[in-house]
């Protein structure tokens, strides 16, 4: 599938079917595949937690408005982001360049990051939504469909996921063979309504 029809073919998709399973190798090639997505000074702060336990997975349902796709889908990911990723060993990040380079882009982040907390936590919640559209279109790719989905507790998940303190929750995407197609496409607003060129 060529990455137009993943983007046209792609819908949220909220009846799953509940027996169907993904095989480990299918997680790990959409995970390797979503871990591709860009993040600031390549320091890939998301953290995807892959939901597979059935107990788990009613538990966060319950604190989901009772969602069904929480426990119905194949799997579910809580993207999260590590916003003190840049302090944690960032050389890391850079270690297929020479030290010069290194050294140089290691320094900016540095600069970039310390002390600004609303930068730290603003770039996480940027690069989980550039890798939950990543995943949402590798999956569309794979065969599944998926459901972006922020209606859940963020707090109570938290504790359920046992969520570091310097990490933030971004959003769920549920991930599965849809049982029941979605509604017909809702409208789209022209693109001279969404499309500015240069200024306002």
């Amino acid at each position: 599938m060529d990455i137009s029809t993943a983007i046209e073919q792609r819908r949220a998709v909220k009846v799953f079917d509940p027996e169907h399973r993904m095989t480990e190798a299918e997680i790990e090639r959409l995970m390797s595949l979503t871990a591709l997505a860009p993040t600031a000074f390549n320091i890939q702060h998301w953290r995807f937690v892959a939901v597979t336990d059935p107990e788990l997975r009613g538990q966060l349902r319950a604190v989901s408005w009772d969602q069904a796709q929480v426990t119905d889908a194949s799997l579910l990911v809580i993207l999260c982001g590590d916003t003190k990723a840049w302090q944690k060993a960032p050389e890391r990040y850079w270690d297929q360049v020479d030290e010069a380079t290194q050294k140089t882009l290691v320094g900016m982040i540095g600069q970039y990051y310390e002390g600004r907390e609303q930068v730290q936590h603003d770039e996480a919640i940027r690069s989980c939504g550039i890798a939950a559209g990543t995943l949402m279109l590798a999956a569309q790719e794979l065969g599944y469909d998926t459901c972006p989905m922020d209606g859940f507790d963020f707090d109570k998940v938290a504790e359920l996921i046992n969520l570091p303190a310097d990490h933030v929750i971004t959003m769920f995407v549920a991930v599965g063979k849809a049982q029941k197609q979605p509604h017909p496409r809702g409208g789209r607003l022209p693109l001279d309504e969404v499309v500015i060129t240069n200024r306002f």
